[in-house]
């Protein structure tokens, strides 16, 4: 069977179509044989995302982003994108434009929501939201840190103002006097030290004779006290009640009338003899003080002695 050539200019015509189709569907990205989903997300700002950017799920890539337009006259901007998995996800699931990296381009990440049973559908526009950036999330962290520091600022310059309405002239002179006094001080002390240290020099000698003896009067003591501990004080103190015991006997014998001394201090009859031999004693003492030729006579002729005459008691 032969085929005419309109058929073949016909069939020609309708490849060249397709093919034109098919191309142009490739250049911008799409795939007319594919039968991946289509969803939609809106965003104020896409903070540089391009088409062609990936779409990730937990850091794998499912699909791409296929458009991004204008949706009204306020700016905001409507990214449709594709998901050539079958992956299922909830209608309620984050679309999240974030930096892959420090010099890398924006891409977009779906955050599922688990909790959510409506499971989205191709067409479906979902939640759109934006990651912080390296330098937005350290600016965010240095907010706090900066309003701190703008209190302590603050803080700062009253005390400063406050320490200025203190320090008034007369009290910085005051001040000013205080430290100059205390400069005097110091130098006087260090005079102090130098001349301390000039004393310990020049008697450096005696110090150190000072010391040796020092150390000799230490060993003395110690062996003074070794000769103490050598010490029979166990047999000094047995020999100390001793004496103590025979001192107490002699006592008791004193006491009892025992002895010469024990009859002379109980015996009131050889008191009283003691008491008149003493007495005559000295009656005849005083006899021979007043005549004393009665008891010494020289006589060359044989003179005849006086009579005896009794002296007078000198106690009546």
């Amino acid at each position: 069977m032969k085929i005419s050539k309109e058929v073949k200019t016909g069939i020609l015509a309708v490849v060249a179509i397709f093919l034109f189709i098919y191309g142009y569907s490739f250049l911008k990205g799409s795939n007319i044989f594919d039968s991946s989903r289509t969803f939609y997300v809106t965003y104020q700002n896409v903070e540089g995302l391009e088409t062609s950017a990936p779409v990730t799920i937990n850091g794998l890539t499912v699909g791409k982003v296929q458009a991004i337009d204008f949706v009204d006259e306020k700016g905001d901007l409507l990214v449709t994108f594709t998901i050539d998995k079958d992956f299922q996800f909830s209608k309620s699931s984050i679309v999240e434009i974030y930096s892959s990296s420090l010099i890398g381009g924006k891409q977009i990440a779906i955050i599922p929501d688990t909790e959510s049973k409506s499971i989205a559908k191709s067409g479906d526009t979902l939640i759109g939201e934006i990651e912080k950036g390296m330098l937005e999330a350290m600016t965010g962290g240095l907010k706090p840190l900066e309003q701190k520091v703008l209190t302590t600022l603050a803080n700062l310059d009253s005390l400063v103002l406050n320490l200025n309405d203190v320090l008034d002239e007369s009290t910085r002179m005051n001040l000013r006097q205080s430290i100059s006094n205390l400069n005097q001080s110091l130098a006087s002390f260090k005079s102090s030290s130098y001349t301390l240290n000039s004393i310990l020099d020049s008697n450096k000698d005696k110090i150190n004779s000072t010391m040796s003896n020092l150390e000799i009067t230490s060993e003395n003591f110690s062996k003074f006290s070794d000769s103490l501990a050598q010490i029979e004080t166990g047999k000094m103190v047995k020999d100390l009640e001793n004496i103590s015991s025979r001192f107490n006997s002699i006592l008791d014998g004193l006491e009892k009338g025992e002895g010469s001394m024990g009859k002379l201090l109980k015996d009131d009859k050889l008191y009283k003899n003691l008491e008149g031999a003493s007495r005559q004693l000295e009656q005849l003492l005083q006899d021979m003080k007043l005549n004393p030729k009665r008891y010494v006579h020289f006589s060359m002729f044989g003179k005849k002695a006086k009579e005896y005459n009794k002296p007078e008691d000198p106690n009546n």
